[in-house]
């Protein structure tokens, strides 16, 4: 039997999920979690075959969360289950160690099918998500400049062009308005953008945003 934790901060979100999960034979849900602090303390207390989790809860990024995961117990797989699309996150997800990735358009048969993969040590990705790596992989080695940020000036640059202020940023990301101001003008030096409008206007062509 295949033991997955749930994460999501939306109880509809979770209830369905078990819906889900209880018609098979062979998964059950042994726990859910509603933000990061109650995620990591679950997964540090119990023992999981996979761990399927949201990008976006209260507290801690999930891009954090999934790092700090994989820090503690490499091994563990982490499906990831979120209404970003993957030209958002998919890529920096794999690439801080989840196992697979999802849109929550998704059909239900796939969150089954792509559980079992996990769990079995196997990745699982979709078929556009395929043909995004294979095109990474095929290019010449140049970078959009969105793809040169770190992880955290990413998240920064996301929610700038959201319509996120640097006082919501901070309270999300739990860092000083200062802190914030400061990765913003890093994206701006990085991007060769000049203010929030010009990058705003770089991630709605990129696809950044919804």
């Amino acid at each position: 039997m295949i033991k997955v934790l749930i994460a999501d901060d939306h109880p509809v979100v979770r209830q369905g999920l078990k819906q889900i999960i209880e018609e098979t034979t062979d998964i059950t849900v042994g726990g859910d979690a509603s933000d990061g602090v109650d995620l990591l303390k679950k997964v540090r207390s119990g023992r999981w075959d996979a761990v399927l989790m949201d990008m976006a809860m209260p507290g801690t990024s999930g891009l954090d969360l999934l790092k700090q995961i994989k820090s503690e117990n490499p091994k563990l797989p982490v499906l990831v289950l979120t209404v970003y699309s993957e030209d958002q996150y998919a890529i920096r997800v794999l690439q801080a160690g989840a196992s697979g990735y999802l849109t929550k358009g998704c059909p239900p048969n796939e969150v089954i099918d792509a559980i079992r993969k996990v769990a079995g040590g196997g990745k699982y990705i979709t078929e556009s998500l395929a043909e995004k790596l294979a095109v990474r992989l095929d290019d010449d080695g140049t970078k959009s400049p969105h793809e040169l940020l770190s992880d955290r000036e990413y998240q920064v640059l996301c929610m700038i062009a959201s319509g996120k202020t640097v006082s919501e940023i901070g309270h999300k990301l739990r860092l000083s308005v200062k802190t914030i101001s400061t990765y913003r003008s890093r994206v701006l030096v990085k991007m060769k953008l000049k203010n929030n409008a010009q990058l705003t206007q770089y991630a709605v062509h990129s696809n950044l945003v919804e």
